[in-house]
């Protein structure tokens, strides 16, 4: 029961420790692309908006084992994201929609618009 509360307060705590597994993962990349994780995390941070811890953490995850991946083969960082950084984020972020609070908005923003156009009609 203190455990479901704390969780209301502070978050879940699945989240927390998927957060810190991907830490550990990050900090055993080579250096080149725990360096290139290390932009893209702050990049994802302020330009993804993700609102939900769960879409975060796969987000994360999933760019861990891109980066993993990546390394194991041998490909370049500029081999995976290729010549515009930027545009490799952007690409990556917009498959987490859903995760996005501007998506909550977009929803919100069509809903008043649909009511209003019913309104018209009444």
């Amino acid at each position: 029961m203190a455990a479901r509360w704390i969780e209301q307060v502070t978050g879940s705590f699945e989240d927390k420790k998927r957060w810190h597994r991907y830490k550990e993962r990050k900090a055993l990349l080579p250096a080149p692309y725990r360096t290139a994780t290390d932009g893209l995390e702050r990049y994802i941070m302020y330009a993804g908006a993700i609102s939900k811890g769960d879409v975060l953490a796969q987000m994360l995850e999933d760019l861990a084992d891109l980066m993993e991946q990546g390394a194991a083969d041998g490909l370049p960082v500029r081999g995976i994201v290729g010549e515009d950084p930027v545009d490799f984020a952007e690409t990556f972020i917009a498959n987490y929609a859903d995760g996005q609070w501007i998506s909550k908005e977009r929803r919100r923003l069509i809903d008043a618009i649909d009511e209003s156009a019913a309104q018209d009609q009444a």
